[in-house]
């Protein structure tokens, strides 16, 4: 069996956004550039920029507070681009490795966590459980009510080890149990 890769969001609407935004720009550039090659005046904000430009340096602090602007859009953009966006979904082992990168799934960290609480719940002894599923770590709370301790957390290991590997990870995270009565 073959390890999957994390998802990646798609992030449609930023890459549209930042897409549309630098086509005007572009856009209005190119016209100005081809009004100026045919002997006509540069648009008037192009003057009134130029001017600008002129009469500030750059220690004026209203160019640095656009510079400071620019930098941190530029710091998310880079940070959404560089960052996974489905952390939520964990990926799953691919049964048959001549299918690759053809099949992939995955299953929420919610969904994981649901399965193992309901598994926890069916050890004798067990009152209440709280399941948090993460991509290296599950961590379980569980609150025991009439068995000892140890024999309590000895059957959640087991039935847990069991759960974890029947869910399919490509990298099943390790199991962490706290019982307390």
């Amino acid at each position: 069996m073959t390890g999957g890769h994390r998802f990646r969001s798609t992030r449609r609407i930023p890459a549209a956004l930042a897409a549309l935004v630098l086509l005007g720009v572009s856009g209005l550039f190119l016209y100005d550039l081809a009004a100026v090659r045919a002997d006509r005046p540069g648009m008037g904000w192009r003057r009134e920029l130029a001017h600008q430009l002129d009469r500030h340096t750059p220690a004026d602090l209203g160019v640095l507070l656009g510079g400071g602007a620019l930098a941190v859009a530029g710091a998310v953009l880079l940070l959404l681009a560089l960052t996974p966006g489905l952390r939520g979904i964990l990926p799953m082992r691919t049964p048959d490795p001549a299918l690759g990168a053809a099949v992939r799934a995955g299953l929420g960290r919610k969904d994981a966590a649901q399965v193992l609480r309901d598994r926890a719940l069916e050890v004798s002894g067990v009152r209440s459980v709280r399941v948090k599923v993460g991509r290296s770590l599950v961590r379980v709370r569980v609150t025991s009510h009439f068995r000892d301790l140890d024999d309590v957390r000895a059957d959640l290991d087991d039935v847990l080890a069991v759960g974890i590997e029947e869910l399919g990870l490509a990298h099943p995270p390790r199991p962490r149990v706290r019982v307390r009565r």
